[in-house]
């Protein structure tokens, strides 16, 4: 990434500045601004998220925000209230006075003497949500946002839950937010309060995990702040980003095709990451894109926008599978509008083993397909296809390799050779492939199905397959089968009784070439990454009556043509000395004499030292994801962290631990916070400490 230093306009930094909100309280912020604002005003842009600007995430608002406030903008980080260096509690994500707060925020930004009364709003993930959910609220000020790696619906596309079943990050998100609650703010922007804050905050924020497992449907509970309940109160702009890697970027289709504001969608190759920061590469220039975004909605600048294409996507080439990736090759194309007009719904039927194409798609007529797993049980024909019951109860080891449900650092937390996965596996595969094929949206599959227990789930995986055998997941889908029809009222299965259901897929741009096949893999546990059903479950499938749909776009020599993104490019990095190293890794082990199988997740940044503040900052954050054989009721979720932070006399450290387990009719949480201040002659005394025990009914989970 390229450091940018000459500037069009120079910049000035504010440390820390209150914003007053109408009841009293106040929130924090770092502001970067034209040394001229005063006397010639600018508009406002914020990043509004819980991270704490004074240390977590001063490293990245370095490089974003001098930046865009040097092209002529005051630039606000802010915490929300009960992070950082802010006012209050936080007591949970997303809840109307976190809204009602942003709403304060913008308003006094917009009537300060250095703004020109335009505000804009952006952010990833967090800031990516609250952008949008502001932007539902429409305060006057407001212009224009850019939300990344977020979504319109905290159900249906969030780290909780997805097709109706529990994820594991659920739990590892949990984590994050135990360990950022209980943080204290730093004494030298709050002076001697800073201790009486850090217990409110201690004993007033609560087990978030809590809140979480008890609205296992889609519930009120996250309506509210779901944009997609009601699309039209959005009435500003909205640029959407995303990456192939993360878990959110189904949203964006979504946000493109109903919305009716002026809209961009880019989608590119990474994971949870800002794109010019993006992993797996290539990275791009985005500071030079929200520098265009800004200039047109709150400057009124021709940039170009109004004749661009609505959505930019990377189409991905066929690559080997691997946990982690430096780049992905590909190349940008683009669409006029979404949904495409040049987007074929392409259906594959389900054979027995086989994946059958539809007129129009080109396959070897002499490849040789191996079925694996599942049992036939008869069969006859249905239209020209097989139909054959074919079933299926798989080992919970399958999804061992499946990575994380949204990659935070893709290293190395991508899915593994599929392979590793088909075990445990209903197979089913195309010929060889006889000319590439093109992938742009959402893939879907449509299964007639039935099960032998009330509470069933199935995994869906769209894997790419070298000639070699060697299988790369390309997209995958889950589903709860008591949510076939929705997940506000979920019912339970009749034993025996046959349903149509549709299995989404995650959204795709995916080339395969010719010589490839397509495999479907469906297994009925994906464990860890969604947490096993109540009871082993045997699901029948009915092929013939089951199809794959495919997003099939031909290539078009428009998107030769189309305005190449700059290189990286970002303002000086902050300067920190690392103290001590850490350690990142995935484990995946087996113990044979106990029957036990482990995920560990090691996240271990070290130990180092940001020199502008001199605040020395320790994180460690590490998971456990185990079973026992196929004990579905073993399944076991556990998290520890360790936060430190030093600076002169004020040191202080914070450990949380979070076990999560299970029986066939509840979910039992054990969770433990302990908060130290260090101390030299003292040693190493505790200064709070709570522990939690929750068990929580099972709602058809």
């Amino acid at each position: 990434m390229r450091t940018v230093t000459e500037l069009p306009h120079e910049t000035e930094t504010v440390e820390n500045l209150f914003i007053p909100l109408r009841d009293g309280q106040r929130v924090a912020a770092r502001m970067w601004a034209p040394v001229d604002a005063a006397t010639h005003p600018v508009p406002a842009i914020v990043e509004y998220i819980p991270y704490r600007k004074r240390d977590a995430t001063r490293g990245r608002d370095a490089f974003n925000h001098p930046y865009i406030a040097g092209h002529g903008y005051a630039c606000l980080r802010v915490d929300l209230r009960g992070s950082g260096d802010s006012d209050g509690v936080m007591v949970d994500e997303y809840r109307p006075q976190e809204i009602q707060d942003a709403e304060d925020v913008i308003a006094w930004l917009a009537d300060q003497p250095w703004c020109d009364g335009n505000v804009g709003m952006m952010g990833i993930s967090w800031g990516g949500f609250n952008s949008l959910q502001v932007a539902a609220a429409a305060p006057p000020a407001l212009k224009a946002i850019v939300s990344a790696s977020a979504t319109d619906d905290l159900y249906v596309d969030n780290m909780h839950y997805m097709g109706g079943c529990l994820l594991a990050d659920n739990l590892s998100e949990a984590t994050v937010m135990f360990a950022f609650n209980s943080l204290p703010p730093d004494p030298a922007v709050v002076g001697d309060r800073w201790r009486s804050m850090w217990h409110e905050r201690l004993e007033g924020s609560g087990l978030w995990l809590d809140t979480w497992l008890r609205h296992q449907r889609r519930d009120d509970y996250w309506k509210p702040a779901s944009v997609c309940e009601d699309y039209s109160r959005v009435k500003c702009p909205v640029m959407a980003v995303g990456g192939w890697a993360d878990g959110y970027t189904n949203a964006i289709f979504r946000l493109l095709e109903h919305l009716d504001v002026p809209r961009k969608g880019l989608i590119g190759p990474w994971g949870h990451r800002y794109p010019h920061l993006g992993v797996p590469g290539p990275a791009i220039g985005f500071l030079q894109e929200l520098v265009r975004w800004w200039d047109h909605w709150l400057k009124g600048v021709d940039t170009g926008l109004q004749e661009e294409p609505m959505l930019r996507a990377w189409m991905q080439d066929s690559v080997r599978p691997s946990a982690s990736y430096e780049d992905r090759p590909g190349r940008w194309v683009a669409e006029p509008s979404w949904p495409a007009p040049g987007v074929e719904d392409v259906e594959y039927r389900f054979t027995p083993h086989h994946l059958s194409p539809a007129a129009g798609v080109s396959v070897e007529p002499d490849g040789v397909v191996e079925g694996v797993g599942g049992d036939d049980d008869g069969g006859s024909e249905n239209g020209g296809a097989r139909e054959q019951r074919v079933s299926l109860l798989s080992p919970l080891s399958v999804g061992m390799f499946a990575g994380k449900w949204a990659s935070y650092s893709a290293v190395p937390d991508l899915p593994y050779d599929q392979r590793e996965e088909d075990g445990g596996a209903l197979v089913f595969e195309t010929e060889p492939l006889a000319e590439p094929l093109e992938l742009l949206g959402l893939p879907r599959v449509a299964l007639e199905v039935s099960a032998d227990r009330p509470v069933a789930q199935l995994a869906v995986r769209l894997s790419d397959v070298a000639p070699d055998g060697e299988a790369t997941r390309v997209t995958y889908g889950v589903l709860n089968l008591t949510h076939r029809d929705g997940s506000e009222n979920p019912q339970p299965l009749e034993p025996g009784r046959t349903y149509p259901v549709t299995v989404q897929l995650n959204g795709i741009a995916q080339s395969l070439p010719a010589g490839h096949r397509l495999r479907v893999s469906i297994s009925t546990s994906y464990w860890p990454l969604i947490w096993p059903a109540p009871e082993p479950a045997t699901v029948t499938i009915t092929t013939g009556r089951s199809a794959l749909h495919l997003p099939v776009r031909r290539p078009r020599p428009e998107d030769e043509r189309l305005r190449p993104f700059g290189p990286p490019e970002a303002a000086e990095e902050d300067e920190t000395t690392a103290l001590a190293t850490g350690e990142h890794s995935w484990r995946v082990t087996r113990d044979l004499a106990t029957d036990v199988s482990t995920l560990e997740i090691v996240n271990d940044q070290g130990t180092f030292r940001i020199e502008d503040t001199g605040t020395v900052i320790h994180r460690d954050t590490r998971e456990w994801y185990s079973f026992r054989w196929n004990d579905v009721t073993s399944a076991r979720g556990e998290t520890r962290t360790v936060r430190r932070l030093e600076n002169g006399d004020w040191r202080v450290e914070v450990v949380t631990r979070t076990v999560l387990t299970c029986t066939s009719t509840e979910f039992l949480i054990n969770a433990q916070l302990d908060a130290y201040e260090l101390d030299e002659e003292q040693g190493h005394p505790r200064v709070y400490s709570q522990n939690w025990q929750r068990r929580i009914d099972r709602d058809l989970a």
